[in-house]
C-alpha cells in the first residue's frame, strides 16, 4: 500500500504488517546475455556497460566489480540548516515553492551533471538530509519540495496530480538549474521524474535515478496485486471517509500524531535506527500546516496518473532503479517491483540493483549502502 493510504489504515488499525511477505533475499542484478543472476554481496549492476551502451548503442556487458566499503564520508545535515538555506522559487507565477541549493568549488569544476532531488509521499527536502552533503562533494545539488509538502504552498482546493508534479520538475529544471540534469527521485518523486523525463522536449533530464518508484499517486493505479485486491474494500471506504469534511481532518489529526507516525516509518525503514525524532518531526512538521489537509485528501483520493509500466519503454536515457527488497509499499513480489526487475533485461540503458535489508525510502533507510551503488554510477555517467 502506499503511504498515504497506509497512513488512513494506520487507524483502522495499521495494515502494514498485513502486506508484509516473504522474498528471496537478494541484493543486485545484472544483465549478462539475457539471464538475471543474484548476489548475496553488494556489487554494481552493469552500471557502466549499460551507460556507454546508451551512448554508443553497444550491447556489451562489463564485468561488475565491488563498491568501496566507505564511500560516503558526508556528514548529516540538520534540519534547521536545511530550512535556514532553503530559497523560494515562484511557479506559474502564483506558487512559491521551496527548494534548496548545496555545492562546492570542487562541484562547482565538476564535469558532472547537476542532481534533482525529489521527495516522495508526506517527506520533504529533510528527508535528503543523509545525501546532501555527500553528493554535493562532486555535483551540484537541488532539492525542491514538490506542492503540497514540505515548505511549498498548499494552495486551498488545489487538485493534485502526477502530471502537475511532473510539469513542476519540467519548468524548474528549464528556469532555475538551466542544465541537463540528473532526477532522483523516491517513491512518487520517482514516478513523477519519469513522467517528467518523458514529457522532455529539451534534453533537460541527462538521466533518472529511481528509488523504490511508485505505480501512481495512490493505490488505484494498482489492481492486479492480491494484496491491493484484498484491501480494495477498505481503500473505497477510506476514499469515501475521507470526502467528508470532519471525518477527514479527525482521521488526519490521529495520523500526524507522533506516535502514529513513528509506527507508520517503523513499519517500512529495514534499519529501524534511521527512525529517530527528526524524522518524526520532518514528516510531522508540514503536515501541520494550513491546506496540508486539502493536500491529503486530493492525493488519496485523486486519480493514480500515468502508469510507469507505459513510461519506461519510451526513455532512452541512463537509468538507475535502486529497490529495497523489504518495502511493504512497493514490494519487489508486487506487480511493480516484478516489472523493475525484469527491466535490466529489455532495456540496455536500465541497471538495477536490489538493496538487502532496506525498506521503502534506501536513501534515508541505509544511505551508504545507496551511496555505493549510486556514486559510481554517476561518475561513469559524467565520463560517458
Amino acid at each position: 500500500m502506499g503511504f498515504s493510504s497506509l497512513a488512513v489504515a494506520a487507524e483502522l488499525p495499521l495494515l502494514c504488517s498485513l502486506v508484509n511477505t516473504k522474498r528471496e533475499s537478494f541484493l543486485c542484478q545484472r544483465r549478462n546475455h539475457g539471464h538475471v543472476s543474484y548476489y548475496k554481496k553488494p556489487i554494481f549492476c552493469n552500471i557502466k556497460s549499460n551507460i556507454t551502451a546508451t551512448a554508443t548503442g553497444s550491447n556489451n556487458t562489463a564485468t561488475t566489480s565491488s563498491p568501496s566499503s566507505s564511500s560516503c564520508g558526508g556528514k548529516v545535515l540538520e534540519i534547521r540548516e536545511i530550512d535556514e538555506r532553503c530559497r523560494k522559487w515562484m511557479w506559474k507565477g502564483q506558487f512559491s515553492i521551496n527548494y534548496f541549493v548545496s555545492c562546492n568549488s570542487d562541484s562547482q569544476s565538476s564535469p558532472g551533471p547537476p542532481l534533482l532531488l525529489v521527495h516522495g509521499f508526506g517527506a520533504s527536502i529533510p528527508h535528503w538530509r543523509r545525501n546532501i552533503d555527500t553528493l554535493a562533494k562532486n555535483y551540484t545539488v537541488y532539492a525542491v519540495d514538490l506542492l503540497g509538502f514540505g515548505a511549498s504552498d498548499k494552495p486551498e482546493g488545489f487538485s493534485y496530480t502526477m502530471e502537475e508534479w511532473a510539469q513542476l520538475i519540467l519548468d524548474f529544471l528549464d528556469e532555475v538549474i538551466q542544465k541537463p540534469t540528473v532526477l532522483i527521485g523516491n517513491s512518487v518523486g520517482s514516478l513523477a521524474c519519469v513522467i517528467a523525463a518523458s514529457e522532455s522536449s529539451h534534453a533537460l533530464v541527462r538521466g533518472l535515478v529511481l528509488l523504490n518508484c511508485a505505480g501512481g499517486m495512490n493505490n488505484k493505479a494498482i489492481v492486479d496485486d492480491w494484496r491491493i485486491k484484498l484491501f480494495l474494500p477498505l481503500l473505497w471506504l477510506i476514499d469515501f471517509l475521507l470526502k467528508q469534511r470532519a471525518i477527514a481532518s479527525l482521521i488526519f489529526e490521529r495520523v500526524k500524531e507522533r506516535d502514529t507516525l513513528r509506527n507508520i516509518l517503523l513499519s517500512v525503514y529495514g534499519n529501524k535506527e534511521s527512525v529517530d525524532e527528526d524524522l518524526v518531526e520532518i514528516i510531522r512538521g508540514p503536515a501541520c500546516d494550513e491546506g496540508a489537509l486539502d493536500a491529503f485528501v486530493s492525493i488519496v483520493t485523486g486519480p493514480p496518473g500515468p502508469n510507469p509500466v507505459t513510461l519506461m519503454p519510451g526513455l532512452s536515457i541512463p537509468i538507475l532503479v535502486l529497490w529495497g527488497d523489504q518495502d511493504p509499499f512497493t514490494p519487489i513480489d508486487g506487480p511493480v517491483g516484478k516489472y523493475f526487475s525484469s527491466l535490466p533485461s529489455q532495456l540496455s540503458n536500465v541497471s538495477l540493483c536490489m538493496l538487502e535489508g532496506v525498506g521503502h525510502c534506501p536513501h534515508d533507510d541505509k544511505p551508504d549502502l545507496v551511496h555505493d551503488n549510486l556514486l559510481p554510477w554517476l561518475a561513469s555517467l559524467a565520463a560517458s
